[in-house]
């Protein structure tokens, strides 16, 4: 058991990737000699070479269309996207060729890209550094599109991830960047399209991904001062969805919010509230809720904590689920 902070789970996952397999190779933006803007790749150009760990031009779509070609040829690329709202200018790319190409030579074709991308806000920065685009790839048939929120998963995620044959859509949270856990780098963790019961409980199912799972587990905490027992599920992969793990627990529960930083209106949280009404009904006590950003562009820093989810949002949202 190692004690490791998530961005340093990546770094070993991706090490230990490289080190299994010759034909994986990391690139984007800084990647190499700086180590990444987080230093999540830190070190790995030192010790694998500027062949494996490239530092690529400021162009995202360049990026990803070279990844394709290196797939193509037999590569496993690992790109990073050094924001989340710098992923745009590769989305033509991703769309259009990476999600569709093997569907289109009837699987002849397998594109092996994991496509890294820190996402959400929490650190101080302006809009293109804060975004939450996940809608935009799960919305988009033929990508794999997960998200890890603990260095556990973290670790074991990105390697699942590159040994898959589908493109991957790979999101971190940037805020838990440095949040510490024990990982076993020897457990062979949960499948990577299964989502986790991180607590159990009885009255409240609340659905999570990415920054928002430490949120959750924090309300949980606090509302279980007042008697009320959430159970909270890491969602970990967003398409495919583990839809039995959660109609499962809702079922149960009877409850279920949703939580997410991207902004509600036509979010992730949608298309969970859809499902879960369409499978769980009969068992529903109240309607879904969902808690999440505004319909606005990503503020200024000194305005994010107004627009982030917080504790008190996530609890208040729950006080309404069972006030039903």
């Amino acid at each position: 058991m190692t004690t490791l902070s998530l961005s340093k789970a990546i770094n070993e996952g991706l090490r230990k990737a490289l080190e299994d397999d010759p034909k994986v190779l990391v690139m984007g933006e800084d990647v190499g000699k700086l180590g990444g803007v987080f230093r999540v790749t830190d070190g790995l150009q030192k010790d694998f070479g500027e062949d494996r760990v490239i530092d690529t031009p400021l162009a995202e779509s360049g990026i990803i269309g070279t990844a394709i070609g290196l797939a193509l040829r037999g590569y496993r690329p690992v790109c990073e996207i050094q924001f989340d709202g710098f992923v745009f200018p590769a989305a033509d790319q991703i769309i259009t060729q990476l999600a569709k190409m093997p569907l289109r030579s009837l699987g002849a074709i397998k594109l092996p890209v994991v496509v890294r991308i820190p996402c959400g806000g929490g650190i101080g920065a302006v809009e293109h550094h804060s975004e939450s685009p996940e809608a935009y790839f799960t919305h988009t048939g033929g990508l794999r599109v997960v998200a890890c929120s603990n260095p556990a998963d973290a670790y074991t995620m990105i390697q699942q991830a590159i040994r898959s044959d589908d493109p991957v859509i790979f999101f971190e949270p940037k805020r838990r960047y440095w949040d510490k856990a024990d990982v076993d780098v020897e457990a062979p963790g949960l499948p990577l399209e299964a989502a986790k019961v991180v607590r159990e409980g009885r009255d409240v199912t609340m659905l999570a991904y990415g920054p928002m799972v430490k949120t959750c587990l924090e309300a949980a905490i606090a509302a279980e001062e007042d008697g009320r027992s959430l159970e909270v599920i890491d969602l970990r992969s967003l398409n495919p969805l583990d839809t039995a793990t959660i109609t499962g627990s809702v079922r149960r529960t009877g409850r279920c919010v949703v939580v997410h930083e991207a902004p509600v209106f036509n979010g992730f949280g949608a298309e969970l509230a859809a499902r879960i009404t369409e499978s769980c009904f009969y068992h529903l006590e109240a309607p879904v809720l969902r808690v999440g950003g505004f319909s606005t562009p990503y503020p200024p820093s000194r305005l994010e904590e107004h627009y982030l989810p917080d504790l008190d949002r996530v609890l208040d949202t729950v006080d309404r689920s069972l006030a039903f």
